[in-house]
């Protein structure tokens, strides 16, 4: 009977609209920019793994990686992907658009991941620093200059962000027998209404699971080293860093425990929090409140402040 049920919800999860569980809103969208698979012609193989390059008419050098959230289950690739990159256009900004591995939905439901152990740290870090990669390797082709690229990640993409940063020292990539000439340090990071710690009573358990999957989620150790509140003395690159208190997914106290460990190792950042706004915006004001939808300028302002832009 129980595994009926877990069938059932699986068809209806399968058959829903992407949009509703953060998914990708339409294949058409994605088509308008070139789409390169990360892994094609390496030991991993081809995998639905790839970013979608999204140019603007004047670029300006500086290119973003977007990092799309979703609890690390699904990826809202339209609201926090797709438009984000479109409005970075808008600025002479060139958007890469990352869609990583994730646990998958039927995890999400069942909580069982059965092929291979299913998507878990460190896959998800392993695109992002594959991504990186190949976006440096590639800079003249898509108008960026190789040192000024950033990263950019919502909630659960805003831990990535904050992984790349704080990793960037470690080569994730070489298990598969790849040592980049380049690199894997972003140039600066933009963490929104980010996931932080793994470790805290603000933890947004969904995003610990769908990380660390159903049995390691429980490891103190692998906890520690993914809190990146723990680890913010390793990030060498400017920082800003945003949310909102009403926000009602990921406790906002994660980006203030954030935002003290920050100040604590003088790494340079700004950290913009507002009253109202909620979760999982993006860059589209009607999805937030009047004082959260501004903060797309705030940042373009923090690129030029800094040089950047």
């Amino acid at each position: 009977m129980a595994s009926k049920l877990c069938y059932i919800l699986l068809l209806v999860l399968t058959l829903l609209p992407a949009t509703l569980l953060g998914g990708e809103k339409s294949t058409a969208a994605a088509a308008s920019g070139e789409r390169v698979y990360l892994w094609d012609g390496t030991k991993l193989g081809k995998q639905d793994v790839y970013y979608t390059v999204y140019r603007p008419e004047h670029p300006s050098g500086v290119g973003i990686i977007v990092c799309p959230g979703g609890s690390y289950f699904w990826l809202d690739m339209h609201t926090e992907g797709i438009q984000v990159a479109r409005d970075l256009n808008a600025h002479g900004i060139t958007a890469l658009v990352l869609k990583y591995r994730v646990a998958g939905k039927s995890a999400f439901v069942t909580h069982y991941r059965i092929a291979g152990g299913g998507n878990h740290h460190p896959y998800m870090i392993q695109d992002l620093q594959r991504a990186i990669e190949l976006a440096r390797e590639h800079a003249p082709q898509y108008g960026i200059d190789p040192h000024r690229l950033g990263v950019m990640g919502f909630s659960a993409g805003g831990h990535q962000a904050l992984m790349s940063a704080e990793n960037a020292e470690t080569n994730f990539l070489s298990v598969f027998g790849i040592n980049p000439d380049v690199s894997l340090a972003p140039d600066f990071i933009a963490p929104i209404y980010p996931v932080v710690s793994m470790s805290s009573k603000w933890t947004h358990g969904r995003s610990r699971r769908g990380l660390m999957s159903e049995k390691r989620q429980h490891d103190p150790v692998l906890r520690d080293s993914l809190s990146m509140e723990k680890h913010a003395g390793r990030i060498k690159c400017p920082v800003f860093l945003l949310n909102c208190l009403d926000d009602p997914i990921v406790d906002y106290h994660n980006s203030v425990l954030m935002d003290s460990a920050l100040t604590a190792h003088h790494v340079p950042h700004l950290y913009l929090q507002y009253a109202t706004g909620g979760h999982g915006f993006g860059t589209t004001a009607s999805k937030t409140s009047q004082e959260a939808s501004h903060w797309l300028d705030a940042f373009i302002n923090w690129l030029k402040e800094n040089k950047i832009l």
